[in-house]
C-alpha cells in the first residue's frame, strides 16, 4: 500500500470526513531536504469533518498526526494540514 493510501485509509477511519483530499506534492520539492525520488515525501493534505467541532487549530493537528500514528508519521518529510469543521 502506498503512502498516500495509509494517508487516506487511517484518515478517513478516525474521522469520517466529508471531504479529503491528499495530494503527494513531492515533485515540487526535487532538490529540497527530504526529497525522496519516486516521491510519498511531501503530501498537502484537505480535511473537512464534524470530529474537528470545538477543537482548535493546535488539538486538531495533534488529531491528525495521532490517527496517522508514528510509524506513518516518521516515513514522512513534510505534512501540510488544511483542517476545519
Amino acid at each position: 500500500m502506498s503512502k498516500t493510501e495509509e494517508i487516506r485509509e487511517r484518515l478517513e477511519k478516525a474521522f469520517d470526513p466529508r471531504e479529503l483530499e491528499v495530494a503527494d506534492v513531492s515533485e515540487s520539492h526535487r532538490g529540497h531536504a527530504g526529497f525522496q525520488e519516486g516521491g510519498e515525501s511531501h503530501f498537502d493534505v484537505r480535511i473537512r469533518a464534524e470530529a474537528f467541532k470545538g477543537m482548535n487549530r493546535l488539538a486538531r493537528h495533534r488529531a491528525v498526526h495521532a490517527a496517522l500514528g508514528a510509524d506513518l508519521i516518521g516515513r514522512i518529510h513534510a505534512l501540510a494540514l488544511d483542517l476545519d469543521v
